[in-house]
């Protein structure tokens, strides 16, 4: 069974059947995998190299998602988020790496360079399950959210010097001086590198791409553009998704960062399934067995020492409501984690029995995860009470809220954008036509995204749930019908208006469950109506 292929058709199979069962318990997909992963590993017994490739392929899931969160949050934006970053994250990783260092040594005996190795890896949380979990309760953009993502992207820099203890400790002849200065010149080469990519190139690069009018060729373009930066900042020693994140944060500066995002989301969501089967691919069921009560009891410390230090930190600085979902989103410990104890293990500085017990501790810290986020509204409501604070009906760091929707920036659009201005309407235009945004945004209109409103994904982000219209002014049948379906299936509550052509494709849409249906033949006969008929009463009195 070592045949690779099969391996992941297998693998693809097991993982979409559990979850279909899951899900009807509204267990997450996450947890499929996991188990998945754990069942395949142990009924065929796969050998290191099947799991290895499994591994290098599932890596990619983490470069995607890092990716499409840089996307998120450009260079501007990242500059604004300082304090989440470097005060809240260095805290975090600084002060439970010197915590767990301690305990490591004193109470369970290890020598100081498996402690510093172990400890800081245990102050590190999971990438991958928190910022899924965020990006599916769309709470990215909320406070802990953004909390969250600011500390992570710390803790994913730190993995960095993590990874150049490991190489220092095993290391008998490298210096310490050595090392720093190899980490720090290579640093400068990557941001250097894609900074100046990013800035001078990637943009007009894209212009070339959409200028051929190819979906195909534009996807296959940023797979290049993740792919290369990823590749380049693991030449130099750092993560893949280390790379992926900053060229992520490069796009987030063009006006292609909506569509993007939309058309790589497939992509992400596949390679992160993946890797949380390699995950469970980690665990050996028999290491359960034989230490139990030992990895129970390290999860339950483990989950309360970090809990109580997040939220001991952060209570300084934010609502302690906020620090509260934060240290619930984060007291897990993650993927980063496995790979530190599994190089470790490899220059003996952690033996095999060690490794297994914190790789299950890890993993079982994980799976818990996806059921406290998706409860952590009402386990926070009963530990502290929600200030009420009144809903600004604004735009908030990305976050849109009693806002109209227009999709499509023709003359119709342009009408609506221009009496909406005048009205002192918050609005936004969805526009999928690249050169239609460039002269908008010529002209001044600052409220206008390249984006493909036929995609879920782009109504998701531009939060039509909380949105008070959306309006579809678009000609292309098809592309409206498709706009039509994914308006539909946010719920009924959505107040939605489309502009139809005449009565055969306003009884479609209608069928659909459209509210609103403006039928411009029937508007412009009955205009052309009401003017002859003034015109006859002119004519009477003449």
């Amino acid at each position: 069974m070592e045949n690779g292929m099969l391996i992941l058709i297998m693998t693809i199979a097991l993982s979409t059947l559990s979850n279909v069962f899951l899900k009807k318990f509204a267990i997450p997909t996450v947890i499929g995998y996991i188990f998945s992963g754990l069942a395949i590993s142990t009924v065929f017994h796969f050998g290191k190299e099947s799991k290895d490739f499994l591994s290098h392929l599932a890596e990619f899931g983490i470069v995607f998602l890092m990716f499409t969160i840089g996307l998120e949050f450009s260079i501007s934006h990242l500059r604004k988020m300082k304090k989440e970053v470097f005060v809240y994250g260095g805290l975090e990783v600084i002060l439970l790496g010197l915590l767990f260092t301690a305990l490591g040594h004193w109470i369970f005996g290890l020598r100081i360079e498996s402690a510093i190795i172990v400890g800081f890896a245990l102050s590190l949380s999971s990438t991958a399950i928190v910022l899924k979990v965020l990006n599916d309760n769309r709470d990215i953009h909320s406070g802990y959210g953004r909390i969250s993502v600011g500390i992570l992207i710390f803790q994913d820099l730190a993995v960095i010097p993590i990874l150049l203890m490991v190489s220092l400790f095993a290391s008998k002849t490298a210096s310490v001086g050595t090392l720093l200065l190899q980490a720090f010149v290579g640093a400068v080469i990557v941001f250097l590198i894609i900074f100046l990519i990013g800035k001078y190139f990637l943009e007009r690069f894209f212009d070339m791409i959409t200028s051929t009018d190819s979906d195909e060729i534009f996807l296959i373009a940023v797979l290049l553009g993740v792919i290369g930066a990823s590749v380049l900042a693991h030449a130099f020693g750092f993560t893949y998704s280390l790379g992926a994140f900053l060229v992520g944060m490069t796009l987030a500066e063009t006006k292609y960062r909506y569509r993007i995002e939309a058309n790589l989301v497939p992509f992400r969501d596949i390679l992160l399934g993946i890797f949380f089967v390699t995950i469970g691919m980690q665990i050996d069921w028999h290491s359960f067995v034989d230490y139990g009560m030992e990895i129970l009891g390290l999860l339950v410390s483990i989950l309360a020492i970090k809990g109580l230090i997040i939220w001991g930190i952060l209570q300084f600085f934010i609502q302690r409501r906020t620090a509260l979902k934060s240290a619930f989103a984060l007291f897990q410990v993650g993927e980063f984690a496995l790979a530190v104890f599994e190089l470790a293990k490899g220059v003996h500085l952690i033996d095999y029995q060690l490794n297994q017990i914190l790789t299950i501790t890890v993993v079982l810290s994980m799976i818990i995860t996806p059921f406290v986020l998706k409860n952590i509204k009402k386990i926070s409501d009963l530990l502290t009470v929600e200030p009420e604070e009144l809903r600004e009906r604004a735009m908030i760091g990305g976050t849109y809220a009693g806002h109209i929707i227009i999709c499509g920036y023709g003359p119709i659009g342009q009408k609506l954008a221009r009496t909406f201005r005048e009205r002192n309407l918050l609005y936004v235009i969805l526009e999928h036509d690249v050169k239609i945004v460039d002269a908008a945004i010529i002209k001044g209109e600052s409220t206008i995204f390249l984006a493909n409103a036929a995609n879920k994904m782009a109504l998701e982000h531009f939060n039509v749930t909380d949105s008070v219209a959306i309006i579809v002014t678009i000609e292309n049948e098809i592309q409206k019908r498709l706009i039509c379906e994914n308006i539909v299936s946010f719920g009924d509550h959505i107040n939605s208006i489309v502009k139809v052509s005449n009565t055969i494709e306003g009884e479609i849409i209608a069928s659909l469950g459209i509210k609103h249906i403006v039928n411009s033949r029937d508007i412009v006969a009955d205009m052309l109506t009401q003017k002859a008929l003034t015109c006859q009463l002119n004519y009477k009195k003449e």
